[in-house]
Order: structure tokens, then sequence, then C-alpha cells
């Protein structure tokens, strides 16, 4: 689904390039400038910095003289505004809308998101040509939000509404290898018995509960084969140095 965001009147060139940059990690890249306050504002210096690579973004991006100009194709507008309007497109919030508008059949041709001036947010004859005002929801005291995070905000919303990236790898910690038997750790066990034997930590005329405490952790952990092998070998080495030690006193 075709997919714009319009900036109107911007007046602080690295918001532009901020906005570039929001588009660009959710996978947009078709952003028009209604009117900015400076005509080479795509190729200055702050606006490429705050771009943060998203080059790509920026060299796409259309400079137009109207907003019917940066409407072209669009079929669905969205704008934005901190606060409800008394007369004009319903206020609602992004995530609801956006779901409904990315489930519609036949999908709009366009969307596009409209994004008013740093100094003074959208016009109403502006707001008037969308079919709905996006309101992000905001603690009640301090409902401004910079330029680049709105964009960046909305345009998450969307790609979320329009399904996301697709799976994503989700880590099942340090191994997705299988757990090792019960064998393996049974042996590992009695290796640990003895070292901490041999080390002093575990007195085997009163064990007490230690050894039955550690097969529980253990079940817990459920150890994959490598790391029974690292917990012998560990067991090993504390074995060995305790030898050492007894070696050296006699």
């Amino acid at each position: 689904m075709k997919t714009r965001f319009v900036l109107i009147e911007t007046s602080h060139a690295g918001n532009v390039g901020a906005c570039a940059r929001a588009l660009r990690v959710m996978g947009f890249d078709d952003m028009v400038l209604v009117a900015p306050r400076w005509a080479n504002v795509l190729r200055r210096e702050e606006t490429i910095q705050r771009a943060s690579g998203a080059l790509d973004v920026l060299e796409r991006t259309r400079i137009v003289a109207t907003l019917d100009e940066a409407l072209d194709g669009i079929s669905h507008v969205c704008a934005t505004a901190m606060t409800p309007r008394d007369f004009g497109p319903p206020t609602r919030h992004p995530r609801e809308h956006l779901a409904e508008v990315a489930a519609q059949t036949p999908a709009p041709t366009g969307v596009a998101f409209l994004f008013g001036s740093e100094r003074f947010g959208m016009r109403n004859e502006d707001v008037y040509k969308a079919h709905v005002c996006l309101q992000i929801p905001t603690t009640a005291d301090f409902g401004s939000l910079n330029l680049g995070a709105a964009v960046q905000l909305l345009a998450y919303e969307w790609r979320m509404a329009l399904g996301g990236f697709g799976p994503m790898a989700v880590s099942t910690g340090p191994s997705t290898a299988e757990p090792a038997d019960a064998a393996s750790v049974a042996g590992m066990l009695k290796h640990w018995e003895e070292a901490l034997v041999a080390v002093g930590f575990l007195d085997p005329q009163a064990p007490k509960k230690l050894m039955p405490r550690l097969q529980q952790l253990f079940n817990r952990a459920a150890p994959t084969a490598e790391e029974i092998h690292i917990l012998r070998g560990i067991a090993k080495s504390m074995s060995q140095a305790a030898q050492t030690k007894n070696e050296a006193k006699r």
C-alpha cells in the first residue's frame, strides 16, 4: 500500500533529517515537503547529519508548493493534532484507526500522514482535507511532541498495522540445543560431588541435602550436553587443584 509522509512548512532543517531516519528504519521512503522554510533543506548539513545515513530517503524526497500537490495519488489522509477540533474530521488514536485502515477491502490507493509546522502546528484548512485526525496519547500536562518523534511513532504504528516485517528471530537463551539426558546429568553430579568433597565444601559424613538441591537446580536449568561437558571440566579442575594443594603440604 502506498504510504506517504507529508511535512507542511517545516521550519527546522534538522527535523527533516530526523524524519528521514525515522521513516528509513520503518521501511518507508516516500516523504514530501510542502513549502519548507529552506529551499535547499535537503542539502543542508544539519539535515544530512540528522538523517544518520538515511540519505536514500532524502534523495527521494520531493518539495512541492501546495498540500494538494503532495496528496496526488492518495485516497486516505491522516492529519495529526494535539487536541481535538470542534469542526473537521473525527479525532482518533492511531493504533485503533490504522488497524482498521490496513484491514479495509479494497485497500486505499494510498495513505498519507500530515504533520504541521513546528511553530504553529496544522492549519484548519489543511486538517479539513483529511479523513481523520490522529492524536498520539500523551501525558495531560505535556503533550508537545518533537516532529521527528511524532513521525517515528506513527511510522511504527502504521508498520505494525501492516503486519510488521514478518517473523523475527527470538532468542531462547545461550543455546538452542536439546537438554542433556538424565544419565549425563547424573554423571556430572557424581563428578561434582567428588570435587566438592576434595575442596572441602561437602562433608561426606554430613552431606545434608546439598546434592539433591544441586540436582533440582540443574533440572531447572536443563543444561545441554556441551554445558555438561563444561561443568565436568570445572569439577575436574577443582579436584586437581585440591590434589596439588594436598601434595604441597606433604
